[in-house]
């Protein structure tokens, strides 16, 4: 890098001497200035000639380069000279190493002047040597540690995809090397933080520090501004909400505790909590604080019921099986890409095992109210819903969607929550009931009703705040408002109960 011309004087002369020049020196090592190229553009001007800095494998890192003999540069490297001085073409050079003596050499600094060297310019050449150390130094520290919280953020990631699959025994593997004890449990709580993109990386390290280690926190690899904590302690919802309750714009939502095993299931709770926290003025919600239509059906009749439906899956190896409805269950909460996201697997291959799950249950997923069905049945079985009570109910084994939908809690909840729409002056009913039968389809439904599509979505987004539920965005508040749709006479349930299965044994 050229300095100024050999016969001018920098401004670092005009005032003073040697403590002009070292303090310039010196303010390449604050916060704000270090950068090794300004450094050696500094000495180039200050020695009145050009200089430039080698690293440790010979290859120019900054500045312009100055006339050295490969065998001055390798002498200089392997420690046996620490400072070379030559004249070459009416130039005169010095060359000096940068490192210590008895640690690998972190270069050469070398600058090439008309001048003769004196006293001074020698001197000046050592301590920006020692200058260029300190910072090449720090920029080795500097990417060690990224490089570090890379790696540590790929395991956490990791742990989470393993527990999507209910892997646990892996993922406690995975964990025990870093983190002793974390996964040892068999329950905890999952939590999904929500902040603008930009903020993310300062909200993770944020939800790093409030749990002390004591959770699992992993960037959300789906959404950019998504942080997901699973949590054992129960003192870490508290943490959160505090963190939250401190920063703007930035929400919280939280599962019910759940098994290990069942994560994916405590992640979409998790989602579904966070678009209610949305509305809430303390930006925090829970998933069981507000109803939800399978608890109101018979317990009985709703287990035996999703175990029928589902009992194909059950012919599939365990592995195989649990991969097919961690995979289901999260293509039914999101849309394929960001289920292949979080599951460190490609989209074609969700939308194969979607697919799968599809032949092996004889289910449509083009249909909201056949997803929403399906999504209900996996949820039961994967314990959302409490285990019925022991003892004979032959008839509650029998019935079908369509009679679970028919009990009076659920079709006073679901009366109650479609009630709300009838305070817009809009059919916003109307139009929400035509949009899921279109399968969400904003253009299908206007040709449906004779209006414009924008006003489909219009009307949609309207539903939103009134329902306190996400609706454009698949997953368990648009599933639960189509299971209200059902129950309340909206929509017809399908026929997903496999007949033969439906009917009481014949007899013997």
């Amino acid at each position: 890098m050229a300095g100024g011309q050999d016969g001018a004087v920098p401004a670092h002369e005009r005032g003073g001497g040697h403590a002009t020049w070292a303090e310039e020196l010196l303010d390449h090592l604050r916060p704000t200035g270090r950068d090794v190229r300004k450094v050696v553009a500094w000495l180039a001007d200050a020695a009145h000639g050009t200089a430039c800095l080698l690293d440790a494998d010979g290859t120019l890192r900054a500045g312009a380069g100055v006339p050295l003999a490969d065998d001055v540069i390798a002498d200089l490297r392997a420690g046996r000279f620490a400072s070379a001085a030559l004249q070459d073409a009416g130039r005169h050079v010095r060359a000096v190493r940068v490192g210590r003596p008895q640690a690998p050499a972190a270069g050469v600094l070398a600058v090439s002047r008309v001048t003769p060297f004196d006293r001074r310019t020698a001197e000046m050449l050592t301590r920006t040597a020692g200058v260029v150390e300190l910072l090449l130094r720090a920029d080795e520290t500097d990417e060690t540690g990224r490089r570090l919280e890379q790696a540590t953020a790929a395991l956490r990631l990791a742990i989470l995809q393993l527990l999507m699959v209910e892997d646990t025994v892996s993922a406690r593997r995975v964990a025990a090397g870093l983190w002793p004890g974390l996964l040892d449990t068999d329950t905890a709580h999952v939590y999904v933080l929500e902040a603008h993109p930009e903020e993310r990386e300062r909200l993770t390290a944020e939800c790093l520090d409030a749990t002390g280690g004591h959770a699992l926190v992993v960037r959300c690899p789906a959404v950019d501004g998504h942080v997901i904590v699973i949590a054992p302690a129960e003192t870490t919802g508290r943490e959160l909400r505090a963190l939250v309750g401190a920063r703007p714009q930035t929400f919280l939502g939280g599962s019910i505790r759940h098994s290990l095993a069942r994560t994916a299931t405590a992640y979409g709770q998790a989602v579904s909590a966070l678009a209610l926290a949305r509305f809430r003025p303390d930006g925090t919600a829970v998933y069981a604080e507000r109803t939800h239509p399978e608890r109101l059906m018979d317990h009985e009749a709703l287990h035996a019921w999703s175990g029928r439906l589902l009992r194909p899956l059950d012919t599939l190896a365990h592995h195989t099986r649990a991969e097919l409805v961690a995979t289901t269950r999260l293509g039914l909460e999101f849309p394929a890409v960001s289920a292949a996201r979080i599951l460190g697997v490609s989209r074609n291959t969700v939308r194969a095992r979607m697919e799968r799950v599809e032949g092996l249950l004889g289910a449509d997923f083009s249909l909201l109210t056949v997803r929403a069905a399906v999504h209900l049945a996996l949820n039961t079985q994967a314990g959302l819903v409490p285990e019925p009570a022991s003892g004979p109910a032959a008839r509650a084994r029998r019935a079908g969607l369509g009679e679970l939908l028919t009990g009076p809690a659920l079709r006073t909840w679901a009366r109650e929550l479609l009630g709300r729409l009838a305070a817009d002056t809009r059919d916003l009913r109307g139009t929400l009931r035509a949009w899921t039968a279109a399968g969400g389809n904003a253009e299908r439904a206007a040709q449906l009703l004779g209006v414009h599509a924008q006003t489909v979505r219009e009307h949609v987004r309207g539903v939103e705040p009134v329902l306190e539920r996400q609706l454009l965005a698949v997953g368990s508040d648009l599933y639960e408002v189509v299971l209200a749709q059902m129950a309340a006479g909206d929509l017809d349930p399908p026929a997903l109960d496999p007949p033969a299965l439906d009917q009481p044994p014949a007899a013997g």
